[in-house]
């Protein structure tokens, strides 16, 4: 059978640990491009020796991120891109349904669910439903763009979500995300992004007027609102572990929760920071300046 009309992004930095898994379970698409971030432990070796097209990113400290940088750049030959983490996994129907949905002409980006898998659990409640918009047509999909200044958050989007101008539908598959392999990388992950939430939350409204989508926007009008609550760290809690059920995910769904509920502590610490030393926010700037 031909291989599936679909370009692949894969945006990596030492990723030789998930890459093999992640390249294997999209084995069947027409393209994959694997954009690096200078990666020093074999990543592109192993990209490169599965076929993908291996292309490096140079971050300028602000905008673009490695993400919207590929999708301005990269001379796909599909008309339809699919976003894929190197920790993410499609499992093996999602051939099948990627074929169907790419041959529909009535939609122009699909969203698809995911399942964490955390301290060696998959995760049943917290944390899910989690969706993303991943599968678009490339001429009518971007990233939002948030603010201006640096986010100290790395070279990748963080939390920024993908706008298409266009009728979007789901997808019926998930993707296994294997975002957490210890509780060390969930708390360094997080570190970078109470970062980007604390820049972020500090952003004019300007930058939210443009977005197309009404999903993407409800979502930001709710993290918005969220914000301005007291206890946001003992609320954060309390919803993944009770409004989401995660206590049915047993001790990992616990400590699951207890982990965002530090997670929005230190959103809420970094933020009041912000605002009491507003130079920190180009701090990255000024580093990158010399």
């Amino acid at each position: 059978m031909s291989k599936v009309p679909v370009s692949i992004l894969i945006p990596i930095r030492n990723e030789a640990h998930h890459l093999p898994r992640c390249l294997t379970s999209v084995s069947w698409a027409d393209e994959i491009f694997v954009v690096d971030s200078q990666s020093t432990d074999g990543s592109v070796e192993i990209a490169e020796k599965r076929g993908a097209h291996v292309v490096q990113f140079l971050f300028n400290g602000v905008w673009p991120k490695k993400k919207n940088w590929a999708l301005e750049n990269l001379p796909f030959r599909n008309e339809w891109v699919f976003i894929l983490d190197a920790d993410e996994v499609l499992p093996e129907i999602a051939e099948h349904e990627f074929r169907e949905a790419i041959a529909s002409s009535k939609t122009d980006g699909f969203w698809i669910n995911r399942r964490f898998m955390f301290m060696g659990k998959w995760l049943r409640h917290a944390y899910y439903p989690n969706w993303n918009l991943r599968l678009f047509r490339h001429r009518l999909g971007r990233y939002e763009k948030l603010t201006d200044v640096p986010t100290e958050s790395g070279d990748n989007e963080v939390h920024e979500h993908i706008i298409v101008c266009g009728i979007t539908d789901s997808l019926r598959c998930e993707m296994a995300h294997y975002a957490f392999p210890s509780v060390e990388v969930f708390i360094e992950k997080h570190n970078r992004y109470s970062n980007w939430e604390a820049r972020v939350g500090l952003t004019p409204q300007k930058h939210l007027r443009s977005l197309q989508s009404f999903r993407v926007r409800i979502r930001r009008r709710l993290k918005q609102a969220s914000q301005k609550l007291p206890f946001r760290p003992l609320l954060r809690f309390l919803y993944v572990y009770f409004w989401q059920k995660g206590f049915l995910d047993g001790y990992e769904g616990y400590y699951f929760a207890r982990l965002h509920g530090i997670y929005e502590f230190f959103c809420v610490v970094k933020t009041f920071e912000l605002k009491k030393h507003p130079s920190l926010k180009l701090q990255g700037r000024k580093e990158e300046a010399h």
